[in-house]
């Protein structure tokens, strides 16, 4: 049952968690069309997520409400309640680590987990089996769970049963369950990746794994091999419990050039921050879910004071917005000598999503014709040929004024232990 060398990885994977969190916490909602959504209020209000009673009518996340009540009339909404998810998390991996100390919290509502010297405590099918039925019968929640070994195989394994599914996947099975998936099908690549591979003629998980290494480099860069690896089951990650502290920050601060006390001009200089952390997010392909500011008076009192975002931040105009409301609440309106803008409990940005409120979902649904053309120009005629104006000034300022500002960090752990977990939409 547990190889002499190997390892066996379990990815636990909650089933429509925000849904399922909420038909828990009320047992009238069971069985019935549910969907969580941004502003049930609004007709132009976006679903976030959906029980599977609602998904058997055609209900999916992301879909318009409108539509949603179209194909669902008995659909009923529910506004999201993220202190209820994120309660419900923790006490899920609170379940998940009284089996062992491995486990690997990916977002709000999924971890990997290595079980390799749990034999003690029973077969790998047998301790999935067991953490199933706890988490149904003490937190009332599905979660379908992959066996294998690696986390790669785990992952793929988990997302083949939902809801309530354990699937066990081994090496010796990817030529048979694996490769005769479509190459969109297979985990960490999306939509593009695989249209760049039906390019090639590479139409499934098989042919991405016989490619050629050279024609696959050449595509789409070393990520092509690193994808051709996982077509063939290989996959050397750890589970890393301090994984989701790697990041610690991104910050800039600078000495001005004379005490400020008007107001205008020091909005401004956050301005000029905000602008010069966001490009240091870009470089590390990295989101901050926290923002702090630092003020030092003229008398050298500094204060910090930060503020946990519902939804996770990179650009410089969300990360202005907050540290001005952090700094308009907190200034007390004295002359000052030094500003800094950090952004911390950070998530590689590949990795995190919105929690998917109304706001978010309009803004971003308004913005994704315009990205979707910037993209075809981009790959028909060059990276360079358009770019944002945010790009545009970083150059300019990085000209005019090289290495301008300090770096300062703030260690998140304590924040971040205490909140149990990252946020992402669940699927």
């Amino acid at each position: 049952m547990y190889p002499k060398k190997g390892r066996v990885i379990l990815h636990v994977d909650m089933n429509s968690f925000y849904a399922s969190v909420e038909m828990a916490y009320d047992s009238e909602l069971k069985g019935k069309p549910l969907a969580i959504a941004g502003n049930p209020e609004e007709r132009r209000g976006i679903i976030v997520t959906c029980s599977y009673e609602a998904r058997k009518f055609g209900v999916k996340t992301t879909m318009p409400l409108w539509e949603a009540k179209k194909l669902c009339p008995e659909l009923i909404i529910k506004t999201p309640n993220f202190d209820r998810y994120r309660a419900a998390s923790a006490a899920m991996f609170d379940i998940l680590r009284q089996y062992t100390e491995l486990v690997e919290p990916v977002s709000i509502d999924e971890g990997y987990m290595d079980i390799t010297d749990c034999a003690d405590l029973g077969a790998p099918l047998e301790i999935a089996e067991s953490i199933q039925k706890r988490i149904l019968e003490q937190l009332d929640l599905p979660c379908s769970i992959g066996v294998a070994p690696n986390k790669f195989l785990a992952k793929t394994a988990s997302d083949m049963k939902k809801p309530l599914g354990i699937t066990v996947l081994r090496k010796r099975d990817i030529p048979t369950v694996l490769w005769p998936l479509g190459a969109g099908e297979m985990h960490g690549v999306g939509t593009k990746t695989a249209d760049k591979l039906k390019s090639i003629g590479l139409l499934s998980i098989g042919d991405l794994a016989k490619a050629n290494d050279i024609q696959l480099k050449a595509l789409l860069g070393i990520n092509g091999l690193k994808l051709k690896e996982r077509a063939n089951g290989q996959d050397n990650r750890v589970v890393d419990p301090e994984s989701v502290y790697d990041f610690k920050s991104i910050g800039n601060s600078t000495t001005l050039p004379r005490d400020l006390s008007n107001q205008h001009e020091l909005l401004k200089v956050l301005d000029r921050l905000s602008e010069q952390v966001a490009a240091r997010m870009k470089r590390k392909e990295a989101v901050a879910t926290t923002i702090s500011i630092m003020i030092r008076f003229k008398d050298r009192k500094t204060i910090t004071r930060s503020q946990k975002l519902q939804n996770p931040v990179s650009k410089k105009e969300e990360i202005a917005s907050a540290a001005k409301t952090l700094f308009l609440k907190h200034w007390n309106g004295d002359p000052v000598r030094l500003l800094g803008i950090t952004g911390t409990d950070l998530l590689e940005a590949d990795k995190a999503v919105k929690q998917l409120d109304l706001f978010s979902y309009e803004q971003d649904a308004k913005k994704e014709p315009l990205i979707n053309t910037m993209s075809q120009l981009r790959e028909k005629y060059g990276k360079s040929i358009i770019e944002s104006a945010g790009i545009q000034v970083k150059k300019l300022s990085s000209k005019e004024n090289p290495g301008a500002g300090t770096s300062f960090n703030k260690d998140f752990l304590q924040e971040r232990k205490k909140n149990g977990g990252i946020e992402k939409k669940d699927s």
